[in-house]
């Protein structure tokens, strides 16, 4: 599962996907609904890969705690944040993150992020590989990005500067 495009961007509802970037700032499109808008440097954007919960111990990432929910819920969504009691949230939380720091993670960062969880559930952006570790997940997505800058439109690959050279010269 790929987070690294979507954000949050404080004081907007739900979710967006980076689409371009401007001279001031970037579009976004809602996850939901694909509406485009701008957002500049003034919002607060966090990106959802960026985003760590407090444990005991250390932070886990929010990529990590989507997989336990995922894992829970055998691929359902998780419980509705707004019709759950606090206690529930709680209850729930210490499910999927059993060392999580009950006092540095509040009530209201738990239903944001079960919220954005149900929000990329039912967007189908949560897609988890069976085999895949998030290292080998990662190293895929490189691999591709390094094939699609040494490749042209027709999928070809690109003549190196010496080849190019060569070619001149004969």
């Amino acid at each position: 599962m790929d987070l690294s495009d979507i954000i949050s961007i404080s004081g907007k509802p739900g979710l967006y996907e980076i689409v371009a970037q401007t001279k001031n700032g970037i579009i976004v499109a809602s996850i939901q609904d694909g509406k485009r808008i701008p957002a500049y440097a003034k919002h607060r954007i966090s990106k959802l890969d960026d985003i760590s919960i407090y444990t005991v111990d250390d932070e886990v990432s929010l990529r990590e705690v989507y997989q336990n929910i995922w894992d829970k819920e055998k691929g359902g969504p998780a419980i509705h944040p707004k019709t759950s009691s606090s206690t529930d949230l709680r209850n729930y939380m210490s499910e999927i993150l059993p060392n999580f720091d009950e006092k540095r993670v509040y009530t209201s960062d738990i239903k944001k992020l079960l919220t954005w969880y149900n929000q990329l559930h039912v967007v189908g952006r949560l897609k988890w590989s069976e085999t895949a570790t998030p290292e080998e997940e990662e190293s895929a997505v490189a691999d591709a990005e390094i094939l699609e800058a040494t490749t042209d439109e027709a999928n070809e690959p690109i003549a190196s500067e010496e080849e190019k050279t060569d070619n001149k010269h004969t």
